[in-house]
């Protein structure tokens, strides 16, 4: 069975008004929720962000029946030795309900410590590194390291009975295929059926065959047509480039300043926008077909609460 999630986009909501809409979501029948892990949102017109891992202790405890995963990126911002801790302690607290996602990073969050913005394949071999050392921590090792990541006699006390999985982002077939090789599953983002194929066939090609798969849907709901466009326009223009440019990045004005280009035509390209839940569901449909075991919701417009109802009432029923 596909499970259906719910996006808590900490760049556009307050934790608690986050927290209120995960809450609704589970009464909706929405089955888990993914956590957005930023320093800055994407725009000034979002205007938040959150730490989410502080909100995820808070959620978990709040929403009893939904599992959680969060997008990461370990080796600048974050050490990968907090990040296992981190992990560790919610799986501790929260058996099973707790997955670990990775990328590589964007300079907007990561810029903020003042190191060098490495280069894509360093940071994916950072990422690795990263991801070894944290599998290491919660098998109990003592880990010492000195590569692009440095640590010292680290040993993680607090560890879950089962750990999570850690899942790789990718937005390109070349990084699914990299993926396949070492991470537990994949995630992705939305995009038109021959080229998420393109991702799922990589992701296979390098091993990642019958590996869990999440689906990252950025779409815009609203039973008013004219109001779902113009919310996914005002919300999400800025990040409907191609991942070369969005990762290099360091500012919001920055990406308010491209953004300032984008035509509404253009979002309609990399959003899914429609007041119809039916055609909602024949997208998500062509999704489940390529293979993904979990997909979660993005509405990138600020109304949340019409698009929880509308959602668990007429499409999670359906779809699962």
């Amino acid at each position: 069975m596909v499970k259906i999630g719910y996006h808590a986009s900490h760049e556009q909501f307050k934790p608690s008004e986050l927290l209120n809409y995960v809450q609704q979501a589970e009464q909706a029948g929405f089955h888990l929720s993914l956590s957005s892990d930023h320093f800055y949102p994407w725009s000034e017109k979002q205007g938040q962000s959150g730490f989410a891992w502080s909100w995820l202790g808070a959620a978990m405890q709040a929403t009893p029946n939904l599992s959680y995963r969060i997008v990461c990126a370990p080796g600048q911002r974050y050490h990968p030795a907090i990040i296992a801790q981190a992990a560790a302690t919610l799986a501790e607290l929260f058996p099973n309900r707790f997955w670990l996602t990775v990328g590589s990073g964007q300079a907007l969050n990561e810029h903020i410590t003042g190191d060098k913005w490495p280069c894509k394949s360093d940071r994916n071999s950072r990422l690795k590194e990263c991801v070894d050392i944290i599998r290491a921590l919660w098998a109990g090792e003592t880990v010492t390291h000195r590569g692009l990541v440095t640590i010292e006699e680290a040993k993680l006390y607090t560890r879950p009975e089962i750990n999570p999985l850690i899942i790789g982002a990718a937005i390109t077939a070349k990084t699914a295929e990299w993926l396949g090789s070492w991470a537990d599953g994949l995630i992705t983002t939305s995009r038109p059926p021959e080229q998420l194929k393109e991702v799922v066939d990589a992701f296979y090609r390098g091993g990642g065959e019958g590996k869990p798969m999440i689906l990252k849907v950025q779409l815009s709901y609203h039973a008013n047509e004219t109001i779902a466009k113009q919310g996914a326009f005002d919300q999400w223009r800025n990040n409907i480039f191609q991942s070369l440019v969005l990762s290099d990045l360091k500012n919001p004005e920055q990406f308010d300043a491209l953004g300032e280009f984008v035509t509404l035509e253009e979002v309609e390209n990399n959003v899914r926008i429609s007041s119809d839940l039916q055609q909602h569901i024949s997208w998500l449909k062509q999704d489940i077909e390529l293979g993904f075991n979990e997909i979660i919701l993005h509405n990138v417009n600020r109304e949340q609460k019409q698009f929880i109802q509308g959602f668990g009432k007429e499409v999670i029923p359906v779809l699962s």
